[in-house]
């Protein structure tokens, strides 16, 4: 189960890239993609080891909590060391979009498994 939602986690950062990256004509290069990503992605690492190191349920809302902000802050903080853009908008949106995903499907399931008992 835990992997399922690594993947949905990573999933959703991709696509928050990609419809960045595409919103603001970036193109979908390889190289493009992996420069805005990474920042990212080792944010989302940072997270689920957090997660992990806790045995916590990774289906959990304290777990994508965790997952999101630390997804959210160290890509910034990364972004910002790379010399990558962090404007107060980027943060925001980074911030809602992740987290409605991020949080919203765990939500998800959670509702849909309460209805189905």
């Amino acid at each position: 189960m835990t992997r399922r939602w690594i993947v949905v986690d990573l999933l959703i950062v991709l696509l928050f890239i990609g419809i960045g990256r595409a919103n603001h004509h970036h193109g979908d290069s390889l190289s493009g993609m992996a420069s805005t990503t990474w920042p990212f992605a080792v944010g989302l690492v940072l997270g689920w080891l957090i997660v992990l190191v806790r045995h916590e349920d990774g289906s959990s809302l304290g777990a994508g909590l965790k997952v999101w902000l630390a997804t959210v802050a160290l890509g910034m903080i990364l972004r910002v060391i790379a010399g990558q853009g962090t404007a107060v908008a980027f943060i925001i949106v980074a911030l809602a979009f992740l987290g409605a995903l991020m949080l919203g499907t765990r939500l998800a399931r959670w509702r849909f498994l309460r209805r189905s008992t």
